[in-house]
């Protein structure tokens, strides 16, 4: 072999071995013999590439997140912002604009009807029953507001701070700031649907050009619950073993000779990982470990639940575990988007995942999990309160409802309102910016302060240079760390 070809032929044979889980893992791990370095914390300025916790910029509220995803934008008028005066002009033109050139349309009231829930007589539509029994528990944010009415853009603004793709989303920043727990499971794990993605696909748990380490791992509710954790035919006993140490070898080898190639380092810690995971993620995800009375809270008995249950008990479990960021997408093809037939097909959407996300919330709060977990039930944008065709609602990136629950907010509450229609953000308005800037803060972290240069620029998630977002502190149990 040439010696002078071998780091073109070692980098170009880790390019393709794709993000560590081709092989799946060094068996002896180079954290066992110190190779790993100490704790850091999130503000240094040397970029790390390792799993290991470390301290925030100030005391966290919350160790984890779990962002339950509401793909195609969930009409907020008719699930969590009762507005009377809508039934009362239902039919009317009242000049609120269509998009897209489309033609002007009437006001349509909700068919659903609302009431009061709880002790804080916070009101829910009919067709939340179950979000409606954990009202006490929730902060709920009405006056939400983003900066793009389409569903490729709208979810990239939400994860990732931008209009863009190719930048790391908010659970790439929390794990490449804080590490996590436990060093057998990713700090970022994603549960989709495995018959696909939503709009803007994986481009919403990527790490773009933050290190690969922190991207998002997908998880599956059906079947194994990660793809190509094992090897796909049965090795002689012990080669597996020495095939790992040559690798790890190699890579050392390499790594000394290029101390800066950040790729290589990334790959060496993927390959660690995964040889953890082969050891715990099974483990830590066998449902079958869950009491009956768990599964039939999360609806697993039930066809029209038994999946978003999954994920939500797997959510559960996973947080459980020690893992930073847990990101649900819900089922591709955007099931919340109901331009048409929302009668009835609002309830269907609301069916399949009204049951498993209340009893997330309920099951974190009896394990004393709740305050320690911060949940965020949310899509990308509103709806019209127009009607679209006499039975369905337009996309409205002017207003939409947040749901929140623990992680150090406030419980049984409702921030900010919307006018009379529903349409527009009036009172206390709050930009999706502004919901990352408050779940960085509850999770220990300065917006303005976690930063990473790229291109002789310094990033960050609510890209801080350019555009403004607050930690919103009446959201908060706690006080605003400066």
């Amino acid at each position: 072999m040439d010696r002078n070809h071998m780091p073109f032929s070692r980098r170009l044979l880790l390019q393709r071995s794709g993000l560590g889980f081709g092989s799946l893992a060094l068996a002896s791990l180079l954290g066992r013999d110190g190779l790993l370095t100490a704790p850091a914390t999130a503000g240094e300025s040397k970029p790390r590439i390792d799993l290991l916790p470390r301290a925030g910029h100030f005391p966290a509220q919350a160790k984890s997140v779990i962002m339950l995803f509401q793909s195609g934008a969930p009409s907020q008028m008719d699930l969590f912002d009762p507005k009377p005066e809508l039934r009362r002009k239902h039919g009317k033109d009242v000049g609120i604009e269509s998009l897209q050139g489309r033609a002007r349309e009437p006001l349509m009231a909700s068919p659903f009807p609302f009431r009061p829930h709880g002790a804080s007589g916070i009101e829910f539509s009919s067709l939340v029953p179950h979000l409606a029994s954990v009202a006490d528990d929730l902060c709920v944010i009405r006056s939400m507001h983003t900066f793009d009415p389409c569903h490729a853009g709208a979810p990239l603004i939400f994860l990732t701070g931008k209009l863009a793709f190719g930048r790391p989303t908010l659970g790439t920043w929390i794990g490449y700031a804080l590490g996590t727990e436990n060093q057998n499971l990713p700090a970022y794990v994603v549960l989709h649907d495995i018959e696909g993605h939503n709009t803007a696909g994986a481009a919403l748990w990527d790490n773009g050009w933050l290190p690969a380490l922190y991207r998002g791992t997908e998880f599956r509710p059906k079947g194994s619950p990660v793809l190509n954790l094992h090897a796909a035919r049965e090795l002689p006993a012990g080669a597996d073993r020495d095939d790992l140490r040559l690798i790890g070898r190699l890579n050392q080898r390499y790594a000394h000779r290029y101390p800066h190639a950040s790729d290589l380092e990334t790959r060496i810690r993927n390959y660690e990982l995964a040889a953890r995971m082969q050891l715990a993620a099974e483990k830590n995800l066998d449902l079958s470990r869950e009491t009956a009375e768990t599964k039939r809270l999360y609806g697993l008995e039930n066809p029209v639940t038994t999946e978003y249950g999954t994920q939500c008990l797997m959510a559960r479990r996973l947080v459980e575990a020690g893992v930073r960021f847990v990101q649900i997408m819900n089922k591709p093809h955007n099931p919340w988007d109901h331009h048409s037939n929302l009668k009835t097909r609002l309830p269907e959407t609301c069916s399949a995942t009204d049951q498993p996300s209340a009893a997330l919330i309920a099951d974190l709060k009896r394990r004393g999990l709740l305050d320690e977990t911060l949940v965020v039930w949310a899509g990308e944008f509103g709806r019209l309160p127009t009607s679209q065709g006499g039975t369905g609602r337009d996309h409205n990136m002017h207003a939409f409802t947040a749901l929140a629950a623990g992680g150090g907010l406030k419980a049984g509450y409702v921030h900010g309102a919307t006018d009379e229609f529903g349409h527009r953000a009036e009172v206390d308005k709050m930009s999706v910016l502004d919901l990352l800037a408050t779940i960085l803060h509850q999770v220990g972290l300065d917006h303005t302060r976690l930063t990473y240069k790229h291109n002789n620029l310094e990033e960050s998630l609510t890209d801080a240079r350019t555009t403004e977002a607050s930690i919103v502190g009446e959201l908060l149990q706690g006080p605003v760390w400066a």
